[in-house]
């Protein structure tokens, strides 16, 4: 794999001078994600390499940045996965998106977005996939603050009711109470850990 890896490196910093990539460990990190459409197409289009398939696009956090992670292969050279990586800033998660050179990218961006918070600039419908539109936050971030689910908020109860469900009084009235305090329903996370 890596000698795989370093040659696709090599082909595209002889392509585009002056490109910034890494190797890490099987994969090429573009430095900067506006880079991606042209890197894409290329090796889409290149006949050394033909990658025509975007098998996943899956999506990491790391704390400090997160990566979405896109692994390709060839149906014609039957080769693969060549796998490209993309690093942005947390607060300001912005990649190109693919859609328009694979269609395969659609709803695997739409899931990156919904759980992760990447906005794929250029999607053609970058809304929620598994999660409803007023939902708030991205679970999949370490930083994610987890709902009590035992406890709905203002915002459930309204949902519940706009569906025709009957919401128990008493879970109404605790709505309310951490509405009118300006407080969520977030779940207290342990002071021990688990023991197996």
């Amino acid at each position: 794999m890596p000698l795989m890896i370093n040659s696709l490196k090599d082909a595209l910093e002889k392509k585009f001078p002056g490109i910034k990539l890494r190797v890490l460990r099987d994969s090429v990190l573009l430095e900067d994600p506006q880079d991606l459409t042209r890197i894409t197409q290329y090796i889409k289009e290149s006949p050394d390499f033909r990658l025509d398939y975007l098998s996943s696009i899956t999506a990491s956090d790391f704390l400090d940045y997160l990566e979405t992670i896109y692994h390709f292969y060839s149906i014609e050279k039957k080769s693969g996965p060549w796998i490209l990586r993309v690093r942005v800033p947390r607060k300001n998660a912005h990649v190109p998106s693919l859609v328009s050179l694979y269609q395969s990218a659609e709803l695997q961006e739409r899931e990156a977005y919904d759980l992760f918070g990447i906005v794929y600039d250029g999607h053609p419908d970058l809304r929620r996939l598994f999660l409803w539109e007023g939902f708030e936050g991205h679970p999949l971030l370490k930083d994610y603050e987890q709902e009590d689910t035992n406890t709905l908020e203002s915002r459930d109860v309204e949902w519940l009711k706009a569906h025709g469900v009957k919401v128990p009084e008493t879970m109404e009235k605790n709505a309310a109470e951490l509405k009118a305090s300006g407080k969520r329903a977030l779940a207290e996370k342990p002071a021990e850990p688990r023991q197996a």
